[in-house]
């Protein structure tokens, strides 16, 4: 999602966006069919994405690492190097107000529809933010 809205925006140069797992349980595997039907019926595509693990190279490359959850948020503090901890953000904390809500993972529940639209209500906040920071 965030990707196709880094690209309308004509950002695609400035912004490099990347999706990582917090385990390596389902390295190499696509993304849940939920995420890829709900992701069709908005007219977007995962391609050939497959699930990759969180490495210390993605702290180093990264300016944010935006995690959906305070449980993600965690694990990522408990890898992370000490240095790169202030780089991790809880993707609600964007919206004032909405700070500590969690994005609940749809694996779990299967509600992708949701998932899609607390991430359509956070991710242009975060698309804003930059824009912001390049200017």
């Amino acid at each position: 999602m965030f990707r196709q809205m880094v690209k309308n925006a004509h950002l695609e140069n400035k912004i490099k966006v990347a999706s990582a797992a917090i385990s390596s349980q389902e390295q190499g595997n696509p993304p849940h069919p939920g995420a890829i039907a709900e992701l069709a019926k908005h007219g977007l595509s995962v391609g050939d994405k497959k699930s990759t693990p969180i490495t210390k190279k993605d702290f180093d490359q990264s300016d944010y690492i935006i995690a959906m959850d305070n449980q993600n948020i965690f694990y990522l503090n408990q890898i992370a190097p000490i240095t790169d901890r202030k780089k991790i953000f809880l993707c609600y904390n964007i919206i004032p107000g909405m700070e500590g809500t969690d994005i609940p993972d749809p694996w779990f529940d299967h509600k992708f529809g949701r998932t899609y639209r607390q991430l359509s209500e956070t991710l242009p906040k975060w698309l804003d933010k930059f824009k912001t920071e390049l200017a």
